[in-house]
């Protein structure tokens, strides 16, 4: 019989920390129901993190007799895995199907994992530019945040475009529509709209509990067309890009309300010739105090509507 030497005794204790101390750093993902076959995923809320692995954003998954699928594949390989490991706990049916919302990071840099698996992975076919452009700067700005947890991370792209405005899918029985408006937050930025049970999944055409971002390839003009969109959907649950389920009436006032209301006010500044510094300072931010991160990002995302409607 073999009696372990203190030596191997150190080893098996140091063994131990190590995986207990990656278990805490690990995320947790969650499928939780939001209708019948129908879950979803809410990520972080904060910043990416190597704890969080950049999975801070919300994920869809949708379970029908001849497969599921899955809304948005997370930024990694190694984070792909464990959404498929979290996806086993809700169904043995295999992912089928992966459908991209943006051209954000979290959105399909996991895809190479569930291409190897054999899925079928669909975007708008806006996206595409957005991702072979910047899907080299995204993989480099998360590898110092996510170090060994981008290992076997590649760029990916999905293996079907969608081409309309609204596409109509029938997977395994259940429609699913892909609404598309020239995107928003990034320009393929899409919609999984489920009609039978009145959930839509927004992507990031959604921010609520905080403040929406806006980047140098965010338009405001297509966002609030795509957020006009959303609610001609009437939808009964939202789930959306950032934040916790909820009801379109919670969109308007977290997303809607404030596209629009920037909009008009930098509209109006440019057309009269205010300065930008006036512009921003004079915008009406009582309403969306209530919005995490609403203290940095606001004058930022108000500096690039200013500019944006400047070109329009």
């Amino acid at each position: 019989m073999h009696i372990p030497t203190i030596r191997h005794k150190h080893l098996l204790i140091a063994g131990l920390a190590a995986t207990l101390a990656w278990s805490a750093q690990a995320v947790e993902i969650v499928f939780k129901p939001v209708a019948p076959d129908v879950y979803a995923y809410v990520g972080d809320t904060e910043g990416r993190t190597f704890e969080n692995e950049a999975i801070n954003a919300n994920l869809g998954l949708v379970v029908t007799p001849a497969g599921a699928l899955l809304i948005d594949s997370g930024a990694s390989f190694q984070g792909a895995k464990q959404i498929a490991e979290a996806v086993k706990k809700v169904t043995a049916q295999p992912i089928k199907w992966v459908i991209n919302t943006g051209g954000q990071d979290h959105r399909w840099l996991g895809n190479g994992y569930f291409k190897f698996q054999g899925a079928q992975i669909m975007a708008h076919a806006d996206a595409e530019a957005d991702m072979r452009a910047r899907g080299p700067a995204h993989l480099k700005a998360n590898a110092p945040v996510l170090k060994e947890k981008m290992d076997g991370t590649e760029i990916v792209l999905p293996t079907r475009w969608l081409k309309d405005a609204d596409t109509t899918l029938d997977l395994g029985g259940v429609a699913v529509q892909v609404v598309h408006r020239q995107g928003g937050h990034t320009p393929g930025d899409s919609m999984v709209w489920l009609p039978q049970v009145g959930v839509v999944f927004t992507g990031d055409v959604v921010y609520v509990d905080r403040i929406l971002g806006l980047h140098p390839v965010s338009k405001t003009k297509t966002w609030v067309e795509s957020f006009e969109a959303l609610e001609a959907l009437n939808p009964k649950v939202v789930v959306p890009g950032h934040g916790s389920v909820t009801t379109l009436a919670k969109a308007q006032s977290d997303t809607g309300k404030l596209l629009k209301a920037l909009r008009a006010h930098m509209g109006q500044a440019v057309e009269a010739g205010t300065d930008m510094s006036t512009a921003i300072k004079s915008f009406d931010a009582r309403p969306y105090q209530h919005l995490k991160h609403v203290e940095v990002w606001l004058p930022q995302i108000a500096n690039l509507t200013y500019l944006e409607m400047e070109q329009e």
